[in-house]
């Protein structure tokens, strides 16, 4: 009754495969999930190796395959890197595992082998040497699954934020944000949690000025013209969702309990509660791809300062495959395990 997470193992330059190693040997992990590993297994068993662990890494060709127990882990072996490949270096050959993990991460949950994509960091410099000119692991996932309309949600314990907007300046962000992709956005919020088996999905707006602009005291009215139609359509046609609130209050009423899940207007506004929670918990969400595909990630980069000493934390790691887990459709929670 455990879903099957497909973990991507990112650039193997840099910490991706000695979180997975270590992640996968928590016991608490195999009670919740069957966890595949999309990468080379070479990689993985030299991390093993490097880190005095004894495992059975065992190569798979299909899921149905995986012997998902603490002690085994399960590989989709796409055998694309040396086995001598060097710690810490920007590469092409790296840069281009990285992308055909995800690939290959995208073609199994695509076809419902997998229910959900984790994925440990890559590293965008060595993403572009290898000939795959994205931002980054978010656009990746969109281009291969079709996807035009998604979002970035980010979760900490009892906080789940939404973005309208992320990676732009405040200015361009106020310009982009519009009823449209406010109503979008708030659908991908009630859509996801849906298939996540939420029973009613509590969704909460926040303002974009002090105060959400405390009826035309602060800012030029732009809540009532950019958030409020958006989110009257929204609540048209049934769904539970408020605001625009006061964001200085939001996180903590959200945190208490009051709500599910926060819209935030931009980057810094829904990325800053969350991390003051604690970067070791913080896991960042793709949501809105197509075919129902979820994808969870750690929330922080391939740290090549530290690659292969032994000194990298795996509890992002753990996090982000609990939540990929708890966002991994209904269904595929009740799928009966193959004997």
């Amino acid at each position: 009754m455990r879903p099957i997470i497909g973990i991507t193992m990112g650039d193997a330059a840099g910490v991706g495969p000695e979180i997975i190693v270590k992640a996968l040997q928590s016991q608490t992990v195999y009670e919740k999930t069957r966890p595949v590993v999309i990468g080379d297994a070479k990689i993985i068993k030299r991390e093993a190796d490097n880190l005095g662990v004894s495992v059975d890494i065992r190569i798979i060709t299909d899921t149905n395959e995986g012997a998902y127990e603490l002690g085994v882990i399960d590989c989709i072996d796409l055998d694309l890197l040396p086995e001598d490949l060097p710690y810490s270096k920007i590469s092409a050959e790296a840069g281009n595992a990285s992308f055909c993990f995800i690939e290959k991460a995208v073609e199994l949950a695509m076809t419902k082998q997998i229910d959900a994509i984790c994925t440990a960091p890559l590293n965008k410099e060595a993403l572009h040497k290898g000939g795959h000119l994205y931002p980054g692991h978010t656009e990746i996932l969109a281009d291969l699954t079709g996807t035009e309309d998604y979002s970035m949600m980010l979760s900490a314990p009892n906080l789940k934020v939404i973005h309208l907007t992320t990676h732009v300046g405040l200015i361009e962000a106020i310009n982009q944000i519009n009823p449209e992709r406010t109503y979008k956005v708030i659908k991908l919020a009630h859509e996801t949690l849906k298939r996540a088996g939420y029973e009613k999905v509590r969704i909460a707006v926040c303002g974009i000025n002090p105060h959400a602009g405390e009826n035309g005291l602060f800012g030029n009215g732009e809540e009532a013209e950019k958030l409020v139609p958006g989110i009257e359509q929204a609540q048209q046609e049934g769904i539970e969702i408020s605001g625009p609130h006061p964001a200085d209050t939001l996180f903590f009423r959200t945190i208490r309990g009051d709500f599910d899940v926060v819209v935030a207007c931009y980057h810094d506004q829904g990325h800053g509660p969350v991390k003051a929670l604690g970067l070791e918990a913080g896991v960042n969400i793709t949501v809105g791809l197509k075919n129902g595909v979820i994808r969870t990630s750690v929330d922080h980069g391939t740290a090549f300062d530290i690659a292969g000493k032994n000194l990298a934390d795996e509890g992002s790691l753990i996090e982000a495959i609990k939540m990929a887990v708890e966002l991994a459709p209904k269904e595929a929670k009740g799928r009966q395990e193959h004997v």
